[in-house]
Protein backbone atom coordinates (compact mmCIF):
# COMPACT_ATOMS: atom_id res chain seq x y z
CA UNK A 1 0.00 0.00 0.00
CA UNK A 2 1.78 3.49 -1.08
CA UNK A 3 2.29 5.99 1.70
CA UNK A 4 0.79 9.25 1.60
CA UNK A 5 3.17 12.07 1.04
CA UNK A 6 2.35 13.37 4.45
CA UNK A 7 2.70 9.94 6.30
CA UNK A 8 6.26 9.47 8.14
CA UNK A 9 8.25 6.71 7.80
CA UNK A 10 9.77 4.90 10.96
CA UNK A 11 13.32 6.56 10.38
CA UNK A 12 11.79 9.96 10.43
CA UNK A 13 9.68 8.95 13.26
CA UNK A 14 12.93 7.89 15.18
CA UNK A 15 14.02 11.84 14.43
CA UNK A 16 10.79 13.12 15.90
CA UNK A 17 11.11 10.73 19.07
CA UNK A 18 14.92 12.49 19.41
CA UNK A 19 13.00 16.13 18.86
CA UNK A 20 10.23 15.32 21.64
CA UNK A 21 12.62 13.95 24.11
CA UNK A 22 15.54 15.84 23.70
CA UNK A 23 14.18 19.36 22.15
CA UNK A 24 15.73 21.37 19.13
CA UNK A 25 19.15 19.64 17.76
CA UNK A 26 21.44 20.03 15.16
CA UNK A 27 21.91 17.19 12.67
CA UNK A 28 24.98 16.23 14.90
CA UNK A 29 23.09 15.86 18.17
CA UNK A 30 20.38 13.53 16.35
CA UNK A 31 23.09 11.13 14.60
CA UNK A 32 24.88 10.88 17.84
CA UNK A 33 21.40 9.89 19.60
CA UNK A 34 20.58 7.63 17.01
CA UNK A 35 23.79 6.33 15.27
CA UNK A 36 26.44 5.81 17.74
CA UNK A 37 28.76 5.04 15.10
CA UNK A 38 27.98 8.11 14.05
CA UNK A 39 29.75 7.99 10.63
CA UNK A 40 29.60 10.49 7.90
CA UNK A 41 26.92 8.15 6.21
CA UNK A 42 24.64 8.35 8.88
CA UNK A 43 25.47 12.51 9.08
CA UNK A 44 24.17 12.10 5.88
CA UNK A 45 21.21 9.87 6.46
CA UNK A 46 19.93 12.02 9.22
CA UNK A 47 20.21 15.23 7.00
CA UNK A 48 18.20 13.73 4.36
CA UNK A 49 15.60 12.77 7.34
CA UNK A 50 15.26 15.91 8.54
CA UNK A 51 15.21 17.79 4.84
CA UNK A 52 12.27 15.38 4.37
CA UNK A 53 10.18 16.52 7.54
CA UNK A 54 10.75 19.68 6.77
CA UNK A 55 9.32 19.17 3.54
CA UNK A 56 6.29 17.77 5.29
CA UNK A 57 6.14 20.52 7.68
CA UNK A 58 6.98 18.29 10.71
CA UNK A 59 10.20 19.77 12.17
CA UNK A 60 11.43 23.60 11.45
CA UNK A 61 14.99 24.76 11.09
CA UNK A 62 16.63 27.14 12.57
CA UNK A 63 19.73 28.89 10.70
CA UNK A 64 22.27 30.05 12.56
CA UNK A 65 26.01 30.43 11.39
CA UNK A 66 27.07 27.21 10.71
CA UNK A 67 24.88 25.02 12.49
CA UNK A 68 21.16 24.40 11.91
CA UNK A 69 19.07 23.77 14.86
CA UNK A 70 15.87 21.94 13.87
CA UNK A 71 12.53 21.59 16.34
CA UNK A 72 9.70 19.34 16.36
CA UNK A 73 6.32 21.32 14.92
CA UNK A 74 4.17 18.70 15.53
CA UNK A 75 3.98 17.09 18.97
CA UNK A 76 3.33 13.71 19.66
CA UNK A 77 -0.27 13.27 20.80
CA UNK A 78 -1.41 15.37 17.14
CA UNK A 79 0.49 12.64 15.37
CA UNK A 80 -1.09 9.93 17.20
CA UNK A 81 -4.30 11.18 16.74
CA UNK A 82 -3.53 11.86 12.72
CA UNK A 83 -2.41 8.01 12.22
CA UNK A 84 -5.32 7.05 14.56
CA UNK A 85 -7.85 8.77 12.58
CA UNK A 86 -6.26 7.57 8.89
CA UNK A 87 -6.63 3.84 10.80
CA UNK A 88 -10.31 4.53 11.82
CA UNK A 89 -10.71 5.94 8.11
CA UNK A 90 -9.43 2.74 6.23
CA UNK A 91 -10.48 0.17 8.60
CA UNK A 92 -13.65 1.09 9.98
CA UNK A 93 -15.71 3.86 8.13
CA UNK A 94 -13.92 6.61 10.10
CA UNK A 95 -15.16 5.60 13.63
CA UNK A 96 -13.09 4.95 16.10
CA UNK A 97 -15.58 3.16 18.11
CA UNK A 98 -14.23 -0.24 16.71
CA UNK A 99 -10.48 0.77 17.79
CA UNK A 100 -11.21 1.85 20.84
CA UNK A 101 -13.36 -1.61 21.33
CA UNK A 102 -10.70 -3.65 19.78
CA UNK A 103 -8.27 -2.48 22.70
CA UNK A 104 -10.11 -2.82 25.39
CA UNK A 105 -11.81 -6.31 24.59
CA UNK A 106 -7.60 -7.39 23.70
CA UNK A 107 -7.10 -7.86 27.70
CA UNK A 108 -3.89 -6.06 27.01
CA UNK A 109 -4.71 -2.53 29.42
CA UNK A 110 -3.48 -2.73 32.67
CA UNK A 111 -6.36 -2.04 34.71
CA UNK A 112 -4.34 2.12 35.35
CA UNK A 113 -4.92 2.03 31.61
CA UNK A 114 -8.18 1.34 31.67
CA UNK A 115 -9.48 3.78 34.46
CA UNK A 116 -7.59 6.19 32.14
CA UNK A 117 -10.35 5.45 29.52
CA UNK A 118 -13.24 5.48 31.59
CA UNK A 119 -12.19 9.01 33.30
CA UNK A 120 -11.84 10.36 29.91
CA UNK A 121 -15.74 8.94 29.07
CA UNK A 122 -17.06 10.31 32.38
CA UNK A 123 -19.35 13.32 31.77
CA UNK A 124 -17.69 16.41 33.09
Amino acid sequence: MPRTPREITDAELGVLRTLWEVGPCTIRQITARLYPANTAACYATVQKLLERLEGKSFVARKRGGTCHTFRACVCREELIARRLRAVAHSLCGGSLAPLLAHLIQSGKLTARERQQILDLLKPT
